[in-house]
């Protein structure tokens, strides 16, 4: 099709013999401390050094003068380490000595003669240091100079104009302590090394970085010896055409919890019921609701709970529990029900102090079937509850939820928007989901914009009236609205849904914030059950608790259900908040090895990479806002793995393209000359600046699936031979535009079934292929839209593949 092709991706100390006052001038005979002892005691007794340590004193090598052989004898069985080195002199013997700053002075004190150092701590500090150079010298005189690989080379402006770099290189020797460094004209930069779970990936910079004027190269060198020049691209395209002047946008002021939401698009589809419908979608939530619960107690062992049977909102609030003290000794436990009022009266031992415990009352609590009918009752996090309850007056139960009767509790209906004009799955589908995630409250006015635009715009814009006419537009603005209408009245900061998946252990009242299972971690594909990376399968309390089982709730069900129950669908975008990330599958991998999903083909992956020029281009006409190239690509390349994902899930199950958007882009702050994150939930002003510009790139990935859907054209493909000399031959192919290419090196007819041209590595261009006899290369290509290359049939009998003899010189 004609989306554009993707862009570039000691020496040794000699001491003269000194007196003790000259070598303690200088530090090679440690001063003694105020404390020491000049004693002639031996070693090890205590009497030298008043100071206790438990770290051992640095020694030197000395030069003593002893009168006799008596001496050298005494100092031996006094346990000093003499050398076995003894030389006569005219006063007696030279011996030398393993000694102490305190043992020098101990012998000295003898009357002994130290007349110089031979070596000392600063000496084997000096040839270790000499060892380790010459050792790293020899090393870099044979190791070869590291290959660099450019990734990408591109320079953008923010949003206040200011223009930065950023630059991806690859070296071949990772393992290395190299340092790539990016100089151009007027500043240079080291790059930072992205590992990712032990795994060297690329060279980057963490932050593009702010450069005046734009660089036509830069020059990329390495501490091994690499050096590589790269040209250097805009990144993202020009400015989009103006909409026309009655093209109508904005209709977002304010944030919206999930019940306005949904009442906007329903709204929206009765209004405009000649393109638009809403679809109800079979899995309801399981609300925004909870049991009720009361605590009693404060110490641990001592501490219960008890969560009411039915819904807070369905009669759990109106439970009351009593703990009474008979005021009688010996008094038994006993429990008793008045309609929902329930009295608990504590045991007493003989001497009339209450007995009972918190196990006790628990126990006592589920065995009572009037009890039991309306709450259960559990120990503090699972602890054995061995101490004595307290008395309490009526405390009420309560699910401790907030927000306003108009909410409602009852399990929650999602709906999708359909929008098109042939709504009967003849034309390509594109669904656009949002706010997976509760607290990420700019993604679902997102969803909302996006759709007023369409609908609004249809009966007096061109662009959108294609748009309309040509595509089968899917939208849920809010796949989890049970955490979402938590995330805005009770705890902003959630991220899951609201269901309770916790044992007793972890379902007392101050864990409520964090029950949930994470939607995006709770699909088929790569998922943590499978044992994939990045959520969890036995914490529920986890921010990526993964559910009890794959597809275990029903707003990824309904998802799920979405994307089978309408083929026709073959783009979507997971809309999240908060980064300025852009990303596609794979996105999860095994930790062991660092095993991904399988990658898709290099025509695919370019394909990727040329759709997001559009849509980021798209993004960045509303305000300048640029996200980062090293914030786009593949999830695994540029963030985690998310083991378990949506995108993943529609990608490697239905061969969806489907895309995450992460809105929220950093902001360049030209005071603090830094980048500023803003967060799931920033000042309005911020937020609806953030739904206007990715509202924009919806519309943009609606753009590009109208151009897949009436791409009829085939692509054009080259053999290139790179390299051509005695003993082999180097070659690869580039075609028009993205686009698969399947080969054979064999003679046989190329189908199917034949080898891929892969790419040569991550964010690497293609691979290059090597045969060392003539060949007769055999291939053809295919776009994502299915056109080959010169009407080809790979499954039937025709001879229209590709063809080119490849010579190869000998030796």
């Amino acid at each position: 099709m004609s989306l554009p092709k993707p862009a570039l991706r000691s020496s040794s100390v000699r001491l003269a013999a000194l007196g003790t006052a000259a070598l303690l001038a200088i530090g090679l005979i440690p001063a003694l401390t105020a404390t020491s002892s000049a004693s002639s005691a031996p070693p090890g007794s205590g009497a030298i050094g008043a100071v206790s340590s438990s770290t051992p004193a640095a020694t030197s090598l000395i030069r003593v003068i002893v009168p006799d052989q008596a001496t050298i004898d005494t100092l031996l069985a006094q346990g000093y380490d003499l050398a076995e080195y003894r030389k006569p002199t005219a006063g007696g013997f030279e011996i030398n000595v393993v000694a102490t700053a305190d043992e020098q002075k101990a012998l000295q004190a003898k009357g002994l003669s130290v007349i110089g150092v031979i070596s000392g701590p600063a000496q084997a500090k000096a040839n270790t240091a000499e060892r380790t150079a010459s050792i790293n010298a020899e090393a870099k005189a044979a190791r070869v100079a590291d290959t660099l690989t450019a990734l990408r080379a591109e320079w953008f402006t923010s949003t206040t104009g200011q223009t930065f770099l950023s630059v991806e290189v690859k070296t071949n020797d990772p393992t290395a302590e190299n340092i790539l460094t990016v100089a151009w004209n007027g500043g240079s930069e080291q790059m930072d090394r992205f590992v990712d779970d032990g795994e060297y990936m690329y060279h980057r910079f963490n932050t593009p970085i702010a450069v005046t004027g734009v660089p036509k190269n830069v020059l990329v060198t390495s501490t091994d010896g690499g050096r590589l020049s790269i040209p250097v691209t805009k990144w993202l395209g020009g400015k989009r055409p103006n909409p026309p002047k009655h093209y109508v946008s904005d209709f977002i002021d304010h944030y919206m919890d999930p019940t306005e939401v949904y009442g906007r698009i329903t709204k929206l589809a009765g209004q405009f019921d000649n393109i638009a419908d809403v679809i109800d979608l079979p899995y309801k939530t399981n609300g925004y609701r909870r049991a009720a619960q009361a605590q009693f107690g404060t110490a641990a062992a001592s501490t219960f709970y008890v969560t009411s049977k039915a819904y807070g909102s369905e009669g759990g609030n109106g439970i009351t529990v009593s703990l009474v003290n008979p005021g009688t000794a010996s008094w038994p436990l006993s429990v008793a029900v008045n309609g929902s009022a329930v009295l608990v009266t504590l045991g007493t031992d003989s001497g009339g102090a209450v007995s009972s415990t918190a196990a006790d009352v628990v126990a006592a609590l589920n065995a009572s079937a009037p009890a039991a009918n309306l709450l259960t009752a559990s120990t503090y996090r699972g602890n054995a509850g061995t101490g004595v309850v307290a008395p309490a007056a009526s405390t009420a139960l309560t699910d401790n939820l907030k927000a306003p009767a108009s909410v409602s509790r009852d399990p929650f209906q999602m709906k999708a928007l359909r929008i098109g004009k042939s709504r009967d799955g003849s034309k390509p589908g594109v669904f656009l989901y949002c706010q997976e995630h509760a607290r990420e409250w700019v993604t679902p006015l997102v969803c909302v914009e996006t759709a007023e635009r369409l609908l609004r715009n249809y009966a007096t814009d061109a662009a959108t009236k294609k748009l309309v006419d040509n595509l089968d537009i899917f939208i849920v603005p809010v796949v989890n609205p049970d955490g979402a209408h938590y995330s805005f009245y009770d705890y902003n900061s959630q991220r899951k849904n609201m269901t309770d998946h916790c044992d007793a252990a972890n379902s007392d009242p101050a864990r409520r914030n964090s029950w949930g299972v994470d939607l995006n971690r709770n699909f088929t594909v790569g998922s943590a059950f499978d044992g994939f990376v990045g959520a969890s399968t036995t914490n529920c309390t986890s921010g990526t608790f993964a559910g009890p089982a794959e597809l275990s709730e029903p707003e990824a069900k309904n998802e799920v259900w979405l994307t089978e129950q309408y083929p026709n669908i073959k783009f979507a975008m997971n809309t999240h908040s908060y980064g300025g990330y852009f990303m596609w599958p794979p996105g999860a991998y095994k930790a062991e090895g660092r095993v991904t999903l399988p990658r898709p083909d290099l025509g695919t992956e370019e394909y990727f990479w040329a759709s997001s020029g559009h849509i980021l281009s798209a993004v960045q006409d509303y305000r300048g806002t640029a996200i980062w190239p090293g914030y786009t690509g593949p999830v695994i390349d540029v963030l985690y793995s998310a083991a378990g994902n949506s995108a993943d899930e529609v990608w490697y199950n239905r061969g969806i393209i489907g895309w995450d958007f992460e809105v929220g882009a950093d902001l360049w702050n030209p005071d603090t000359q830094q980048w500023q994150g803003v967060g799931f939930q920033p000042d309005f002003s911020e937020g609806h600046e953030e739904a206007m510009e990715f509202a924009n790139g919806q519309i943009g990935i609606l753009e590009v699936a109208m151009a897949y859907g009436k791409d009829k054209k085939a692509p054009n493909s080259k053999l290139v031979v790179s390299e051509k000399k005695p003993g082999y031959t180097d070659f690869s192919f580039t075609v028009n535009e993205p686009a698969t290419v399947y080969y054979t090196l064999d003679g046989s007819r190329p189908d199917f079934n034949s080898p891929k041209l892969e790419a040569a590595g991550t964010r690497e261009g293609p691979q290059t292929l090597t045969v060392t006899a003539n060949t007769t290369v055999k291939w053809f290509s295919t776009d994502v839209a299915g056109n080959i290359e010169k009407g080809y049939q790979p499954t039937g009998t025709d001879d229209g593949y590709r063809s080119k003899l490849v010579t190869v010189k000998k030796l």
